[in-house]
């Protein structure tokens, strides 16, 4: 829990102390408990507690007796007090929530991202979609707090800028913050989509119960593939905010040449384009099983491949594995082996004791993987780890990125950080 502080002039601090250890406890705090749990003053909180009152923040939800003495007055958070958007953008669809302070989901749609992927085209479309969304929702607009945007990764943090994400060609340089927000009026953070996803996570287990996790790994199964890190419950970003690129890491000495031309990187063996292509070759769909432009676009090496034609490949091969086709199945297997060896590699790597898989396409193939998978990573001869690893599938779901976006705003308009206490001059 972080501390507060007493010192003047700082308020706006104080506030985020306060707000955070309310949030966190989702039965709601007494003065007298945030006071013991910040380190604030009982006057401090009381004075504290006042203005976030007023500014709809926090509601007062009733009195508890707690042995002899006045009554506590329980203070909760007001989940419809702020909303926050989040906006995935992915070469195949552009996910968009509308989330309140609690992060629960108040409104949320998709758009297939436009096929010539143009940034300017994308921008429009984001910009009407969040707009709509937000009056489709009865929202006062006036209670937003901003957009968080979750992109393919690499990306200027810094600068806002979407440098040259793969699948998306036609994306170099662009300066993406600043023109969602020209375009909403609205202030934009931007995050990789990897990231984001772990963001999600985190934020949810915060406000759950204590004694969850700390440290773990986020697998992010899109259109493409990566890893979001969490250790001792901060989001690990790198030095330039771009951790996570996993897809190279060799699991096959066998396998296909990958784009950075080394072979058997992971990313090029699980991917659904990967995935489409190995059922398309090995004869397990065919024309009778999806059209003739699937299976184009599942044999394709050109870039951009027409995703939305890979999803349906992918579906159709998870369909075939369900029916219980030796094929189909042995595709999948084959996913979970080269899974399996990138966790080890990770896990080793940073002594984590549990891995979390999500992402718009995790679903589909999830049940088939998850057969294989935990227990090839527990025999592999190359973990060093001794102790116990959960391999679990993330409770939020397909637009696990689209919501972390989102709770970047939240996390970033509430959560305390020291730097709110520096001076400049």
């Amino acid at each position: 829990m972080t501390r507060g502080t007493n010192l003047p002039a700082i308020g706006g601090y104080n506030r985020s102390v306060v707000l955070d250890a309310v949030r966190r406890e989702r039965a709601g705090l007494s003065r007298t408990e945030i006071a013991a749990r910040t380190g604030l003053s009982p006057q401090a909180v009381t004075n504290v507690s006042r203005r976030l009152l007023e500014a709809g923040l926090i509601r007062e939800s009733g009195t508890v007796i707690s042995g002899p003495g006045k009554p506590r007055t329980m203070l909760q958070l007001e989940a419809r007090g702020r909303y926050a958007v989040g906006v995935h953008v992915d070469p195949a669809v552009v996910t968009y929530v509308l989330l309140d302070l609690e992060g629960s989901v108040v409104a949320h749609t998709r758009t297939p991202t436009p096929s010539a992927s143009d940034p300017d085209d994308v921008v429009g479309l984001v910009a009407r979609t969040v707009d709509a969304l937000v009056a489709g929702s009865g929202v006062d607009r006036a209670r937003l707090l901003g957009v968080g945007i979750a992109s393919p990764g690499p990306i200027d943090v810094e600068g806002g800028v979407v440098l040259d994400p793969p699948m998306l060609p036609l994306w170099r340089h662009v300066t993406l913050r600043r023109s969602l927000s020209a375009a909403t009026g609205l202030p934009v953070l931007l995050e990789k989509d990897v990231t984001a996803a772990a963001v999600a996570e985190l934020w949810f287990r915060d406000g759950a119960a204590s004694g969850t996790r700390g440290d773990f790994a986020f697998v992010y199964y899109g259109t493409g593939f990566g890893m979001g890190l969490v250790l001792g419950r901060e989001v690990l970003r790198g030095a330039s905010a771009n951790a996570g690129d996993s897809g190279h890491i060799t699991v096959d000495h066998e396998g296909r040449r990958c784009t950075c031309g080394r072979v058997g990187c992971v990313g090029e063996l699980v991917t659904p384009h990967a995935l489409s292509r190995q059922a398309v070759e090995a004869g397990v769909l065919g024309p009778g099983d999806v059209d003739e432009a699937v299976l184009a676009a599942a044999l394709a090496d050109s870039d951009p491949v027409d995703l939305h034609l890979i999803e349906e490949a992918l579906v159709a091969l998870a369909a075939k594995a369900r029916a219980g086709e030796a094929g189909a199945l042995g595709v999948l297997r084959g996913a979970a082996s080269h899974l399996a060896r990138a966790v080890v590699v990770v896990v080793n790597l940073l002594d984590l004791d549990e891995v979390v898989f999500g992402g718009p396409f995790w679903e589909v193939i999830a049940p088939y993987v998850l057969a294989e998978l935990p227990d090839e990573v527990r025999s592999s001869e190359a973990l060093v780890a001794r102790h116990p690893i959960a391999i679990v599938t993330s409770s939020i779901g397909e637009d696990v990125a689209a919501v972390g976006a989102a709770c970047l705003v939240l996390d970033h308009a509430f959560s305390p950080r020291p730097s709110a206490l520096l001076i400049s001059a």
